[in-house]
């Protein structure tokens, strides 16, 4: 499918793909060029994505807000109905969408960055709260066979 091209000004120029199955491989694909993991974003029931590439701003739209259970970390995600932000390499910034759940309270997540590759680490940080953690990349990796 060709994709088609936005008008709105941070969408403007985009690359835009509408239906599940075209956004899930262009999300995964875009999540691999950033060098970013694979299962960093639930790519279940992403209805449109788009990728401006001059500025690196990107989103995904699906149907209403979904959590999600990283098991190898025991963190709660929770992605609106609509994520954005801007990618570049090992870094996804000014995200918006995201928020992660400490202890019983929901953080919003303004950046994901992997700041040195070879420790294996990705690094969340909330600009609201202060707060950065680090967990391992693999937890956020999706199985070969999982990728179907």
């Amino acid at each position: 499918m060709a994709p088609q091209v936005a008008s709105d000004d941070k969408k403007s120029g985009a690359e835009v793909y509408h239906g599940s199955e075209i956004c899930r491989k262009k999300t995964m694909e875009l999540l691999e060029q950033a060098g970013l993991p694979n299962g960093l974003i639930l790519l279940d029931g992403i209805q449109e994505c788009g990728y401006v590439r001059e500025t690196g701003f990107v989103w995904m739209k699906r149907n209403k807000k979904v959590e999600h259970e990283f098991k190898a970390i025991g963190r709660l995600v929770q992605y609106d109905a609509e994520i954005s932000g801007y990618v570049e390499k090992h870094k996804m910034k000014k995200v918006s969408g995201v928020k992660s759940k400490e202890l019983l309270v929901w953080i919003t997540i303004s950046e994901i960055s992997i700041e040195d590759p070879s420790n294996g680490k990705i690094c969340f940080k909330s600009a609201v709260a202060g707060i950065k953690k680090s967990f391992p990349v693999g937890a956020f990796e999706i199985e070969e066979n999982d990728k179907k």
